[in-house]
C-alpha cells in the first residue's frame, strides 16, 4: 500500500514507492525499445539513443498529443507537474500506453522554495532523487558549454587588447575588435544567486583578464539549454551552436561562437546531453525528461526530440509546458508546435480552489509562511471571482483551436459546493471539466480527468497560430501582449525601442520566433496584480537576440535572468541518512 500523502511528505512516499519501481529494462521492454536503443544509469535512469528509435519507427503513426497547462500560480504552484504524472496514471489505469514528457529541474528551486518538480502526494516522478538533483547532467553540460562561450569571449578581448595584429595572425586570428561594454551574454549557474546578478570581471594585473562589467543568469534560461530544447538532431544542434551572438563589435557587428572558434567545442559538451532520460511515475508509467528552461525566462517546454520519440512509442503523450497558460501554454502553441511541426489534440488547463481564491480577493499564499485559514474554509465569492483568470486561460487555449480540459485539482481542504461552482463556470465557458484527485489517490483519482482527456482527444480540433512568420515583431508583441495578456497596448523603453527598430530592418531577425520573458504570478508584468487586471499596458524594457536557438525575447516588467534564494529556501531541510545514503527532505 502507497503511504497517506495527508501524512507523510512527498520524499518519503517516493522513498516506499522506490523499493518496488520497474527497472529501466522493464520500462524498455514494456515500451518496445531494442536492447542498443537503451543506454542505463544505473538500474532505474537511463538514455535513450533518439536517433535509431525515430529511424526504426519513422512510419509508425503518431499517439495522441496533449499539453499540460495552467491558470496564473501562486507562489506555492498549483500542481501543473503533479497533475501531469496524475494523468499519466489515470491513463494508465484505463489501460492505455502513457507516456510524459517533462522537463529537468533546475537546482535554482530545488534548493530554494519552488521543489523540484517531480509532482507530489501520489503523483511522482520516480526515482526522486536523481531526478532532482542533477540527474545524468544534461544542465551541468549546458553549464559548460554556455560559461566555454565565455571563457573564449573573455579571453580574445584579453588577447586582442594586450597584442598587435601581427602577433594575432602568426596564431591565425583575425582581430574581433569586440566591444566590452556590448556584450549580449552572462555567465550561468544552477542556482538562485542574486549577489551575482551584476559583477565586474578582470580584476588584478593584465594576466587576470580584461576588466569589464558581466554578471550570471540562471542556467536554465541560457540559450544553449534552449537549443537543446528545440534542436531536432546533433546536425540541428550544431548549426544552432554557431549561431549564438555573444557580443558585438565596435562597429555594432554580431560576434558569434563560430567567430570565437568555440561551438564545435560547445557542442561537444551536448552529446550526450542531447539524449532524453527515462524515468517513471510512481505507477510504473515511462516519463522522458528532457531539458529545463523557465517559462518565465525561457521557453519552459521539455524537448521536441522527447515529444517524437514519445509520440512514435506510446498511444499518449502528455507534455506539460511551463506556469499558467499567458506564459508556457502561449509559447508551446507559437513556438514549440511551430518549430517541432506537432499538433496537439488537447490541452489541459489546472486550476485549484486556492489560486481561485488568491485571485479573487484573499491574502495572498506566501512561500515559508503558514496559509491563511481562508484557504481551507469555505468562500465562494473569492471562488467566483477568481475564476476569471481561469476563464481568460480557457479562451487562450480556445483561441489556439484546441479543445481544452479543465482539471481541478482537488486538495481535501476544497468543499463540494466551491469545486461544483468551478464546474459550472468553466462548462458555461467552453470547456469540459474534470475533478482529480490524484495528489491524494494516485491514477485512481484521476479516472475521470483521464475520461475527459480521451474525449477531447478524439474530437477534431482546428489548431492554428495567433501569428504567421511573416508578422513583423512590433505586431507580434501587441498580439501577445492584448490577445494572451489582455493588455490595452505595449510601451517600450528608450533601449527596447532601438534595439525593436533595428531588428525589423534586418531581414535575418524576420523568421526567429518571438519568445516573451514576463512574470509568472500575474498577467500583467506585475506580480501584485491578480485576476484579470485592466487598463494596463506591457512595458517591454529589452529585447534579447537567441539566433542559435531562432528567438527574439522581449523583457517585460522587472523579470530578471537571474532568480534570488529566499531567506528560507528548501535547501535548509535538506540533508542526508548517513546510516543509508538516502537523501531526505526535497520535495
Amino acid at each position: 500500500m502507497p503511504l497517506d500523502p495527508t501524512k507523510h511528505a512527498d520524499w518519503e512516499i517516493a522513498e516506499a514507492a522506490e523499493k518496488n519501481m520497474k527497472t529501466v529494462y522493464q520500462l524498455g521492454e514494456e515500451l518496445g525499445l531494442e536492447n542498443e536503443e537503451l543506454l542505463p544509469y544505473g538500474h532505474y535512469v537511463a538514455k535513450i539513443d533518439f536517433a535509431k528509435v525515430l529511424e526504426r519507427l519513422k512510419d509508425r503513426p503518431d499517439g495522441k498529443y496533449i499539453d499540460v497547462t495552467a491558470i496564473t500560480p501562486t507562489p506555492l504552484g498549483e500542481g501543473k507537474s503533479t497533475s501531469t504524472m496524475g494523468l499519466t496514471q489515470g491513463l494508465g489505469k484505463r489501460g492505455k500506453k502513457a507516456i510524459a514528457t517533462i522537463r529537468q529541474p533546475s537546482g535554482g528551486p530545488t534548493m530554494n522554495v519552488k521543489g523540484s518538480a517531480a509532482g507530489g502526494g501520489l503523483a511522482q516522478c520516480i526515482p526522486l532523487t536523481p531526478f532532482s538533483l542533477g540527474l545524468t547532467g544534461d544542465i551541468n553540460a549546458v553549464m559548460n558549454a554556455h560559461n566555454l562561450a565565455m571563457v573564449a569571449l573573455t579571453s580574445r578581448i584579453q588577447h586582442e587588447f594586450n597584442s598587435s595584429d601581427a602577433f594575432l595572425e602568426r596564431r591565425g586570428l583575425k582581430r574581433l575588435n569586440i566591444d566590452p561594454r556590448n556584450v549580449e551574454m552572462k555567465w550561468v549557474i544552477d542556482f538562485c544567486a542574486q549577489a551575482l546578478r551584476n559583477i565586474i570581471i578582470g580584476l588584478g594585473g593584465k594576466r587576470d583578464g580584461f576588466m569589464m562589467s558581466s554578471g550570471f543568469a540562471i542556467a536554465v534560461s541560457s540559450e544553449v539549454m534552449a537549443i537543446l530544447a528545440v534542436a531536432k538532431d546533433l546536425k540541428d544542434m550544431r548549426e544552432r551552436m554557431g549561431r549564438i551572438v555573444v557580443a558585438y563589435d565596435k562597429q555594432g557587428n554580431p560576434v558569434t561562437t563560430e567567430d570565437l572558434g568555440v561551438a564545435g567545442a560547445m557542442t561537444a559538451w551536448m552529446v550526450d546531453a542531447l539524449k532524453p532520460n527515462l524515468l517513471q511515475t510512481l505507477e510504473g508509467q515511462p516519463v522522458l525528461v528532457h531539458a529545463g528552461p523557465f517559462a518565465n525566462i525561457a521557453i519552459g517546454q521539455s524537448s521536441i526530440i522527447a515529444d517524437r520519440v514519445a509520440l512514435k512509442l506510446g498511444e499518449y503523450v502528455i507534455t506539460e509546458s511551463g506556469f499558467a497558460a499567458d506564459i508556457g501554454f502561449e509559447k508551446f502553441w507559437n513556438i514549440k508546435c511551430r518549430m517541432s511541426g506537432l499538433r496537439p489534440n488537447a490541452a489541459v488547463v489546472v486550476a485549484t480552489i486556492r489560486a481561485l481564491k488568491a485571485h479573487g480577493g484573499a491574502p495572498l499564499p506566501l512561500p515559508g509562511k503558514p496559509l491563511d485559514p481562508a484557504y481551507t474554509e469555505e468562500n465562494l465569492e473569492w471562488v467566483e471571482k477568481g475564476c476569471e483568470n481561469l476563464i481568460h486561460h480557457v479562451n487562450t487555449v480556445k483561441k489556439a483551436g484546441i479543445n481544452p480540459v479543465v482539471c481541478i485539482n482537488a486538495f481535501h481542504t476544497d468543499t463540494d459546493n466551491e469545486i461544483k461552482l468551478v464546474r459550472r463556470l468553466a462548462e458555461e465557458a467552453g470547456a469540459r471539466v474534470a475533478v482529480s484527485r490524484h495528489w491524494q489517490y494516485g491514477g485512481d483519482g484521476a479516472l475521470e480527468f483521464a475520461d475527459a482527456v480521451i474525449d477531447a482527444c478524439n474530437e477534431p480540433n482546428d489548431f492554428k497560430f495567433l501569428y504567421d512568420l511573416d508578422t513583423p515583431l512590433r505586431e507580434r508583441i501587441h498580439l501577445i501582449a492584448t490577445e494572451v495578456y489582455g493588455a490595452d497596448g505595449v510601451e517600450y523603453s528608450a533601449e527596447a525601442q532601438e534595439k525593436l527598430d533595428r531588428m525589423e530592418k534586418d531581414p535575418e531577425m524576420k523568421s526567429l520566433a518571438t519568445c516573451m520573458v514576463k512574470t509568472h504570478l500575474s498577467l500583467s508584468d506585475n506580480p501584485m496584480l491578480k485576476g484579470v487586471p485592466k487598463g494596463w499596458k506591457l512595458y517591454v524594457r529589452d529585447i534579447l537576440t537567441y539566433k542559435g536557438a531562432g528567438f527574439l525575447v522581449p523583457v517585460a516588467g522587472t523579470i530578471s535572468l537571474m532568480p534570488g534564494t529566499a531567506a528560507t529556501p528548501a535547501f535548509m531541510r535538506v540533508d542526508v541518512n548517513t546510516e543509508t545514503g538516502r537523501v531526505e527532505g526535497l520535495f
